[in-house]
């Protein structure tokens, strides 16, 4: 497993913490959310990619499990990680953006 990055959430509502994304041996990625991570709420926070300050609803690997604290989701190999520059949480239900992270490389 290589970790490909590490970042942090800026916010539009109150999103705090980090998030490491990792190289999986059969291609996949696995996105982690760490133990400080934290969402004031939302209707319906899901998790996905988007590029220059655009969400795209193809990478939307699903919702949050919970509003706080350590998670983990796996991005399909299918997904090519490079072809975006942010991660998102997602409010779908109002269409806007809870947290972005930017992805650069470690």
């Amino acid at each position: 497993m290589k970790t490909i990055l590490t970042t942090a959430f800026t916010a539009f509502h109150i999103t705090t913490g980090g998030v490491t994304i990792t190289e999986n041996a059969d291609g996949t990625s696995t996105i982690t959310f760490d133990a400080a991570f934290s969402l004031d709420g939302a209707p319906d926070p899901q998790v996905g990619f988007g590029k220059d300050g655009t969400f795209s609803s193809t990478s939307n690997l699903g919702p949050r499990k919970s509003i706080t604290g350590a998670q983990s989701y796996i991005v399909p190999a299918g997904l090519d990680i490079s072809d975006f520059n942010e991660l998102y949480i997602w409010c779908v239900k109002f269409a806007v953006p809870l947290g972005v992270a930017q992805l650069t490389s470690s």
